[in-house]
């Protein structure tokens, strides 16, 4: 009876192992209709040559999206394959919980690794292993709703920027004419709407690398340099002198047209066929030393190794990244393979933007700098966030506030 009991138990087992394998889980922080639609096809490719395999994509929140995706893991119900954030990559790379994908790529038909660059690889290795494939290496870029600098009588900030003159100098001036000619509107926005609470890396930082600096680098924290400070007290007196920012409380939505400008990839020119008004892209403003390299955001898919169908998510991966899937994703998301990156196709046939705009993009690519990343990103921004929200009140001593946030990260870097 009991022999019986355990073979019955074990075919059971065995029977929910065969059935998991048939199912790819797919962490991804998008809800966007043509990006689900893109991937889904990428998926259909997959699944037509592995019968019976079903890959689901599934979609946390943005601003939730480390945290909840760490909860997973923690609680023993991580996604097979998952998107992963390019601040978030180093700790779960030394928290050894990622699948090293070197012998499934390089075992993959055509696949060739050394086709990406090496600054986009940089964040994703380990000495010889490979944790996760950029999908996205993407320049973060000024967005500018053209019908509101028109109604201005301003030069947008694309012709600003061919003349030399975008600088952070001009985007405060030019912040001040746009909300007195467009009552009730905002000049500017942080990246999708968001930079106090969730985003807040993503505020800080396009300004203090325009002033030369950064937010940590070689494990020390650069908040409190000179160049960061006088980055951050001019974007603080922009929120509440100037009132050009849209301050903390109020959600602003620059695709609808509550702001004349903000700040993202390119990921979300799909959603400029709803606005409803002429738009443009421009790079960032510089500072007062030129142009100090744009800042890239990067994504990557990684594998969990705690994943029952690892070599099956890994071969998935494979071919969502191979040179015909990331020339696929490129009309999304900026490609880290030279042999796409100056393609035509990625030049010159992306359905949103120009081949001028698609300029912008790979020049950003070419000279930008990923995102500041560490191995303790939770714990870091954690730490930061009580003494970033100190910073966003009208009478904060923007300069004390920073010294305050980097007293509490330096354990941490």
């Amino acid at each position: 009876m009991k022999g019986i009991f355990t073979l019955t138990a074990s075919a059971m087992v065995l029977m929910a192992a065969q059935a998991s394998a048939q199912d790819l889980r797919v962490a991804v922080y998008t809800s966007s209709e043509p990006h689900l639609k893109l991937l889904n096809q990428l998926a259909d490719g997959f699944k037509a040559s592995h019968p019976g395999v079903n890959v689901r994509f599934e979609t946390i929140p943005v601003a939730d999206y480390t945290q909840k995706l760490s909860f997973q893991v923690a609680g023993g119900k991580a996604p097979d394959v998952a998107w992963m954030m390019e601040d978030a990559a180093p700790a779960f790379i030394e928290a050894n919980i990622l699948m090293d994908l070197t012998p499934v790529l390089q075992a993959f038909p055509n696949y060739d690794l050394a086709d990406f660059t090496d600054p986009a690889m940089a964040l994703w290795r380990k000495g010889d292993q490979v944790y996760g494939v950029p999908f996205s290496t993407s320049p973060f870029l000024i967005y500018y709703n053209k019908a509101m600098f028109d109604k201005a009588g301003l030069e947008d900030p694309k012709q600003l920027a061919e003349k030399g003159e975008w600088n952070m100098t001009k985007f405060q001036e030019v912040s001040k004419q746009l909300v007195a000619a467009n009552p009730g509107k905002y000049a500017f926005e942080f990246k999708d709407g968001e930079g106090y609470a969730s985003r807040m890396t993503h505020a800080l930082l396009p300004p203090i690398r325009a002033y030369g600096g950064d937010l940590w680098e070689n494990g020390q924290c650069g908040l409190e340099s000179p160049g960061a400070v006088k980055a951050v007290q001019q974007i603080h007196d922009m929120v509440f002198k100037d009132k050009t920012i849209v301050p903390p409380g109020t959600q602003g939505d620059y695709f609808s047209g509550d702001s004349a400008m903000t700040v993202n990839q390119i990921s979300r020119a799909s959603k400029m066929k709803e606005a409803g008004f002429d738009w443009g892209v421009a790079p960032l403003p510089t500072g007062p030393n030129g142009e100090e390299g744009p800042v890239i955001g990067q994504a990557g898919f990684v594998v969990f190794e705690a994943s029952p169908n690892k070599e099956l998510a890994a071969e998935l991966v494979a071919q969502m990244t191979d040179k015909e899937g990331v020339a696929a994703l490129a009309q999304f998301f900026p490609p880290a393979r030279r042999s796409v990156l100056t393609s035509d196709a990625f030049l010159n046939k992306n359905q949103y933007l120009s081949p001028e705009m698609m300029g912008f993009v790979a020049a950003g690519i070419e000279k930008g700098r990923v995102v500041a990343a560490h191995e303790r990103v939770p714990q870091i921004l954690a730490a930061m966030k009580p003494r970033v929200d100190a910073l966003w009140r009208p009478d904060a001593d923007v300069a004390k506030s920073l010294q305050g946030v980097c007293a509490a990260i330096q354990p941490l870097l």
